[in-house]
């Protein structure tokens, strides 16, 4: 049995990680591999600038950074920044999987050019950056937003009728207009318009989350993880520093 852990970039309660963990609607898994699905401590709002992204890098790297010794077999990040990636890569031997880096290179699998279908502009930054990281701009060829402010928590819940098409008709300026042969969903917040957009987008659409829980299914099934080559070991590690950080942080925010 292989257990993969997901980090969820926000401290959810039940219900926000419910809405969550309704991403393994969209994908099949081996019977052998079991998903969780766990919070952050404390971490950003909304991702909508480079603050945030220093937040969530923080964030994910302390709720990740036992799970090899938890006996977890691979680590899945559920955010299209890739947050805390590398920095988990060098301390664990385990897979740890990104699903922007997943999301670009599965399309290049299945097309020549893509584009980066969100939901609110301040989001566009988190992609340049990930794009400009694996060297995937030029083949990135638009990234559109409908602009509707998220809810990280609820989701698209409430809003499909007016969400849905707007995405839909945003999708399609995407593809007739840029050359777009693959549509990557911007955010695993967005995951419940993936069925609609499959329906009515002649291009293959990537729901990023339930991909990243594939990808590892993939890596453990071939025994590979991240080279140690690119991600090498902290000479000095400190989890005691970085577990008393988010301690604090927690804190806060409960007294806020």
């Amino acid at each position: 049995m292989d257990k993969v852990l997901v980090i969820v970039p926000f401290a959810f309660g039940e219900e926000g990680m419910a809405n969550r963990a309704a991403q393994m609607d969209d994908v099949r898994l081996s019977p052998d591999v079991v998903v969780d699905f766990r919070g952050v401590k404390a971490g950003p709002a909304l991702f909508d600038s480079h603050h945030d992204w220093a937040l969530a890098d923080v964030a994910m790297f302390e709720a990740g950074r036992t799970a090899q010794d938890e006996g977890y077999a691979a680590v899945c990040i559920d955010t299209m920044s890739d947050s805390g990636v590398n920095a988990l890569r060098s301390i664990l031997d385990i897979p740890v999987i990104g699903p922007g880096r997943s999301s670009y290179l599965i399309a290049l699998m299945l097309g020549s050019t893509f584009s980066v279908l969100t939901q609110w502009d301040p989001w566009i930054g988190l992609y340049r950056k990930g794009l400009a990281e694996c060297g995937l701009a030029d083949k990135c060829v638009s990234i559109r937003s409908i602009n509707a402010m998220p809810d990280p928590e609820n989701l698209l819940g409430g809003k499909e009728e007016v969400i849905f098409p707007q995405l839909r008709d945003m999708g399609m300026r995407c593809i007739e207009e840029d050359g777009a042969e693959v549509i990557c969903i911007g955010s695993t917040t967005m995951h419940q318009a993936v069925p609609f957009l499959r329906e009515e987008l002649p291009v293959p659409v990537i729901n990023p989350g339930p991909l990243t829980y594939k990808v590892a299914e993939m890596l453990l099934g071939l025994g590979l993880s991240h080279s140690r080559r690119a991600y090498g070991r902290p000479h000095v590690p400190k989890p005691g520093m970085l577990e008393a950080m988010m301690a604090a942080a927690a804190a806060h925010e409960a007294g806020a």
